[in-house]
């Protein structure tokens, strides 16, 4: 499981940094223009702790792999973070509406490839916790 644990880590790390890319991809400037400041920069600065989230996260799977699935205190950490991933697979499907990528080819596989992943890191992370 450590080796699942690096791999982990290694994605979580990858995706913090795609992070710096929603601005631009996601046209912040004029979408959020006609928010008002407060929602502006809640929008701004939620991304930035999520990132910052995913960052610490995967480091802490890179650097602490074997303390994750071998100590009391790290299985209960990786049942804090299967449950996070579960949560955040929920959204996924009900969360956000299927008319954000039903019938559209890119977001399809997006949606498809990161609901992948959460089941990916919520089954690691729970099986860590039980094993």
């Amino acid at each position: 499981m450590e080796i699942q644990l690096k791999i982990i880590g290694a994605l979580l790390i990858l995706l913090a940094i795609v992070h710096v890319i929603f601005p631009k991809y996601f046209n912040w400037n004029q979408e959020l223009s006609t928010l008002s400041l407060i929602n502006k920069q809640m929008m701004q600065i939620h991304t930035l702790f999520i990132a910052l989230t995913l960052l610490l996260m995967g480091i802490l799977c890179v650097t602490s792999s074997t303390e994750l699935t071998t100590t009391i205190l790290g299985k209960r950490i990786s049942l804090g973070f299967g449950i996070f991933w579960g949560l955040r697979l929920f959204v996924q499907f009900f969360g956000y509406s299927s008319k954000l990528w039903k019938g559209k080819k890119f977001e399809t596989t997006v949606h498809i490839l990161f609901s992948i992943l959460w089941i990916y890191l919520t089954w690691t992370f729970i099986k860590i916790y039980l094993s």
